[in-house]
């Protein structure tokens, strides 16, 4: 015979934890819309409007952490890790942007993987080469140096951790925005001799 009370029992918390993480899900796709909008104003230099973005990201992000509270398993959902790096790489880029420099992101309490935080910081090169275009196009010279500088800091410490899968795919693509910030640098330079 089943014990169909405990079978309940269980269905119910199936049930909970299925309705809860589809929230998880759709509050991460807020936060992962809310630091992509925050990166495309920076881009426009609109920077209270990149704030008040990361500021709606982490509103979302309390949201989640209160629900993470009540289940940890919620806590390892995909989409959240993913939100998170988006938000890591939005603020990294405005770190940069505001002269600070560019080190641990914090999201109110919640734990910042270090895979999660490398998946950013791999991210945000091509922010950075995107921005080293814009500074070329207007003859910015000494801005186009110091992102392809940081660019080339970011790229060596990278290289020196041997990242492989996830990751080793997210530095190929920063390697890539490197060889092109290289690739501008020079042919500014060219032009300019």
């Amino acid at each position: 015979m089943l014990d169909k009370k405990f079978v309940r029992q269980i269905k119910n918390a199936v049930s909970e934890y299925n309705e809860a993480r589809r929230e998880i899900i759709r509050l991460s796709d807020n936060i992962r819309n809310a630091a992509k909008r925050a990166i495309f104003a920076m881009h426009r230099d609109d920077l209270s409007g990149a704030d008040q973005l990361l500021a709606e990201a982490l509103k979302d992000a309390a949201l989640v952490q209160k629900q993470i509270i009540n289940n940890q398993k919620l806590g390892k959902e995909g989409s959240f890790h993913s939100a998170l790096e988006e938000y890591v790489e939005a603020q990294l880029y405005r770190d940069f942007l505001a002269g600070k420099t560019m080190s641990k992101v914090q999201v109110l309490d919640i734990e910042i993987s270090y895979d999660t935080y490398l998946g950013g910081l791999s991210d945000v090169v091509g922010e950075l080469q995107r921005r080293q275009v814009r500074l070329a196009t207007v003859g910015d010279l000494d801005g186009v140096k110091k992102i392809r500088d940081i660019i080339e800091e970011i790229i060596g410490e990278l290289l020196e951790m041997d990242l492989t899968g996830y990751l080793r795919n997210k530095f190929d693509q920063a390697k890539n925005s490197y060889r092109r910030a290289e690739e501008v640098l020079y042919e500014m330079s060219v032009r300019r001799s």
